[in-house]
């Protein structure tokens, strides 16, 4: 039986007291990363809460019920980031990616705790695929909500659109990994393309802001 509990202690407490020593921009981002693992945490408990109400198998999990939760789990920081604290436009993105950092870190520590580490290629490809995922979500959260948070007309219908996208893509990603064959392939090569496509569009949509103007 895995503890996840005590690993996450483990990994959580050098992690929080380097950000009693560390200062400035650095101190943020490894609270986020921290927080992040804790999402990670609460996550497992919720989806696996799911899975026992309606009766579902590991499979249908992963696709219908899993993304959403870990998504919504990761979006909920980030609100409370903003809400409360207001910061600048240009500090939301590195706050959400720090986040899924975080998260992703977690997942693996507990997927190296439950399988092992003896196949490289096999941890190799989870950490492109599984890791980039997280990274893509929270790029995604981050840039999105850098962008409507601040237009009042947006910011509900907009947080909601983020929402749904990031766990489509999540879920898009499970479902492809647990096919067979080059289905299996394309969903590990899924997240780092995406992650190329947004990048690509979202400094696209600066360069047509600027002329706009």
């Amino acid at each position: 039986m895995m503890y996840i509990e005590n690993i996450f202690i483990c990994m959580f407490i050098p992690l929080f007291l380097s950000v009693i020593i560390i200062q400035g921009d650095m101190r943020k981002y490894m609270l986020f990363i921290c927080i992040g693992m804790g999402m990670c945490v609460l996550s497992a408990y919720i989806s696996s809460f799911f899975m026992g109400y309606y009766h579902t198998d590991a499979v249908v999990a992963a696709i219908e019920i899993v993304p959403v939760c870990e998504e919504v789990m990761k979006l909920l920081p980030l609100l409370f980031y903003l809400l409360i604290f207001e910061p600048e436009r240009k500090g939301i993105p590195g706050a959400a990616v720090a986040i899924a950092v975080g998260f992703a870190t977690f997942e693996n520590v507990c997927y190296l705790t439950e399988n092992g580490a003896t196949d490289f290629d096999i941890l190799l490809v989870r950490g492109i695929s599984a890791g980039a995922l997280h990274i893509l979500c929270g790029i995604l959260l981050g840039f999105g909500m850098a962008y409507i948070f601040y237009r009042g007309f947006l910011k509900v219908p907009g947080t909601i659109g983020l929402l749904g996208a990031s766990s489509a893509f999540h879920a898009i990603f499970n479902l492809l990994v647990s096919a067979d064959g080059i289905w299996k392939w394309m969903g590990y090569l899924f997240p780092s393309v995406m992650i190329v496509l947004l990048i690509i569009g979202w400094h696209l949509l600066i360069k047509m802001n600027k002329y706009s103007m």
